[in-house]
């Protein structure tokens, strides 16, 4: 039986490319640019790419990028995009928690999630985090947002998807927070690109600080650096507060 991640996806790429947290991305690479220091030799992973809106501005930019993802259909809207825009990105199906690249790449990428912190358990969220760190050569960068376990303490995560989606986004309720696994589990709501109506029963993992510290340390870490992720507007400048819905990592190897 397919999890619900698996087919949350299937007939919505075009969907997912009109949610509001997709217009950030010019910033997001802004600060991405900045990281590697503009090196333009730099080869870059994006996991969970989706349809590719990151891979696609950066290889505009001149990056060489791959692009993986668990989503057939998002990986066909990716290839159909950098194809109109005249770009030669490697986008391929493929499970992050399966992923055999080893030291092949500069700069590795997982924004919006991008597969972590979906996964049914934890030690399937870290196969994610073992096989980026493995990808990576050393030294090497990994870059990711994750969701902020700081923030449903004092928070309702309802609350916050109701204030911040947009007509015709998807929605959520039947919210519950588990302080015990750090994972909310609600009903979110969707209308695919078809127009049909979709229900799915989800949970995903929110992390604190330590937990990420710790999980990356035991992978040859041995710089983590942990902002506020703000859409669009990725910046050391912005501490991590209770206010954040996401958190920004930067990890070195």
């Amino acid at each position: 039986m397919k999890q619900w991640y698996e087919v949350f996806f299937e007939n919505a790429s075009r969907k997912y490319d009109q949610e509001g947290f997709t217009r950030g991305t010019v910033g997001e690479c802004d600060f991405i640019e900045k990281e590697i220091a503009f090196e333009k030799s730099c080869r870059i992973l994006d996991v969970g790419c989706g349809t590719g809106r990151h891979a696609i501005e950066l290889a505009g930019r001149g990056y060489d990028i791959t692009g993986v993802d668990l989503s057939p259909s998002q990986i066909r809207r990716a290839r159909e995009k950098a194809k109109a825009a005249g770009l030669d990105i490697r986008f391929e199906e493929m499970d992050a928690r399966n992923m055999s690249f080893n030291n092949e790449f500069d700069l590795v990428i997982m924004l919006c999630e991008g597969g972590f912190s979906l996964m049914e358990t934890d030690e399937m969220n870290f196969q994610i985090l073992e096989n980026a760190a493995k990808a990576l050569k050393r030294p090497g960068k990994f870059i990711f947002t994750t969701l902020n376990g700081l923030f449903p303490l004092l928070h309702s995560i309802k609350d916050f998807h109701d204030e911040t989606t947009e007509e015709g986004g998807a929605t959520c309720d039947n919210n519950r927070f588990d302080m015990m696994t750090f994972r909310d589990h609600n009903i979110t709501h969707l209308e695919d690109d078809d127009g049909n109506k979709k229900s799915f029963v989800c949970n995903e993992r929110y992390y604190i600080p330590p937990e990420i510290t710790w999980l990356l340390k035991t992978l040859g870490f041995n710089k983590i650096d942990i902002f506020g992720a703000r859409l669009g507007e990725f910046s050391r400048q912005h501490k991590l507060t209770t206010e954040d819905y996401e958190m920004l990592v930067v990890a070195e190897k």
